[in-house]
């Protein structure tokens, strides 16, 4: 039997679907568990680990040229932005740390703006700050440190913190306020990786420099299962990602960011592995597709990884 729905119908039955899901206890998720905010914390399977990418802030940005694609004509620039129905005046940033949960250790990586942003996403994902073992810094940017503390002093109390030496020595510097405001005041604290080096079993820094000297991706690897943190490596779907050797304001070292950003997406586009990157759209997961001669496209997660 098959049954035709009028366009009134299924115009309703659009219109419902949001107020459906707003009714839905939560997001099905690794371990049969779910998410109390699918809004959020979306949390992921890779093996034995669970894997939760939070949303602690968003923004818009207006002169979306003056950040992404400086190197390229203003048609040029219009025309992609045109082709992938996105708007070349402006862009929207998403700030997305993850959470990975190896069933010994429950580690952090990045703590986004602030620390209202960064333990209000980790409360949508049931965790509280004191729970973190481990919090790992894949660069020194502010967007990445923020939320190490705020008004209640000190956030990861229980953590212990791990970052690049290369990173934390080219930004521990007298007129880096930032830094010295979130990083400095737990140095002691801290240990530091090399290129290739495991925070823990199935977790190993990868070299990701260019955008700043140190900057660092990270492998998860659980139960032959793989997948790739690249922090800042590509900071947008399309103007980074889809187009490399696209000039990115932030990028410390325009050509060595570049570099690596063809090496790496180069490598998940060939080993088709997923992804998190910051600054993808949330929930940041997805997947790198080649697009002709030396450029690729992003293909957001739809349900290879829940469980």
């Amino acid at each position: 039997m098959s049954m035709k729905l009028t366009r009134r119908q299924a115009l309703a039955a659009t219109a419902a679907a949001p107020a459906a899901a707003a009714l839905a206890p939560g997001l099905a998720t690794a371990g049969g568990h779910a998410a109390p905010s699918p809004l959020n914390a979306r949390t992921f399977s890779l093996g034995a680990f669970e894997v939760t990418t939070l949303l602690s802030g968003s923004m818009p940005r207006d002169n979306a040229q003056g950040i992404f694609g400086m190197n390229v004509s203003e048609e040029e620039f219009a025309e992609v932005s045109a082709d992938n129905f996105i708007s070349n005046d402006a862009v929207q940033f998403f700030f997305t740390p993850t959470l990975v949960r190896t069933g010994s250790e429950t580690i952090l990586f990045d703590t986004g703006l602030n620390q209202e942003g960064i333990t209000g996403a980790l409360a949508d994902a049931g965790v509280t700050a004191d729970e973190i073992t481990h919090v790992v810094l894949t660069h020194m940017h502010g967007d990445h440190i923020g939320g190490m503390n705020g008004d209640a002093g000190e956030t990861f109390k229980n953590a212990a913190y791990i970052t690049g030496r290369v990173e934390f020595d080219t930004s521990n510097t007298a007129d880096n306020e930032r830094f010295q405001q979130k990083v400095a005041p737990y140095a002691e604290r801290f240990s530091f990786l090399e290129a290739g080096q495991d925070v823990t079993s199935g977790v190993t820094s990868m070299d990701a420099s260019g955008h700043t000297p140190g900057h660092m991706a990270y492998m998860l690897e659980s139960e032959g299962q793989q997948l790739a943190l690249i922090a800042d490596t590509a900071n947008h779907h399309v103007w980074s990602l889809g187009y490399p050797e696209w000039e990115v304001r932030f990028d410390r070292d325009k050509a060595a960011a570049a570099a690596t950003r063809k090496r790496l997406l180069g490598m998940l586009a060939a080993d088709k592995l997923p992804f998190i990157g910051y600054h993808m759209p949330f929930p940041a997961l997805g997947y790198v597709a080649p697009r002709g001669e030396g450029g690729f496209q992003y293909v957001p997660h739809s349900y290879q990884l829940l469980g």
